[in-house]
């Protein structure tokens, strides 16, 4: 049987760069502002953990985190959690050091990489090389904290 996954982005801030891969990979932003409020409401959790989402209505989340998901996948009805493929985006104290050791490969396809790469600088995101060696073709890019992915 698969497992469901997340991928734990370590980062300075977990809302903007979850609003990037958002609309970067068209996932869906998880919403768990209404397990916040229950939490906050019975004592569980303080106001200092909670921030407004302003790029989603306002609406309350994680201070110190931020996830998207697959639109596909199924989502936890009690926390807004997503149940399948996912970013999870949390704030870390230290700043990124070195070059990434995971990455994601985007995979738009050679007749569309140009234009994805368009795409994804109008979005923040920085070419930092194109590669073109025997057997592929592909966009080195960082995200708007500089960790790193490919266009493909």
């Amino acid at each position: 049987m698969p497992l469901d996954w997340k991928l734990v982005i370590d980062c300075e801030d977990p809302h903007r760069l979850a609003h990037f891969w958002e609309r970067a990979l068209g996932y869906t932003a998880e919403d768990n502002s209404a397990h916040i409020e229950r939490l906050h409401s019975m004592g569980a959790i303080t106001e200092g953990q909670i921030a407004t989402d302003d790029r989603h209505g306002g609406r309350k989340a994680w201070r110190h985190a931020a996830a998207i998901r697959h639109p596909h996948d199924p989502v936890d009805p009690d926390t807004g959690a997503g149940l399948g493929r996912r970013l999870l985006f949390r704030t870390v104290p230290e700043e990124r050091q070195g070059k990434d050791r995971l990455h994601l490969n985007l995979h738009p396809g050679p007749d569309a990489r140009e234009a994805e790469v368009k795409r994804l600088e109008a979005l923040g995101a920085t070419t930092l090389r194109v590669v073109v060696e025997p057997g592929g073709h592909l966009v080195a890019m960082a995200d708007p904290e500089g960790n790193e992915f490919e266009v493909r």
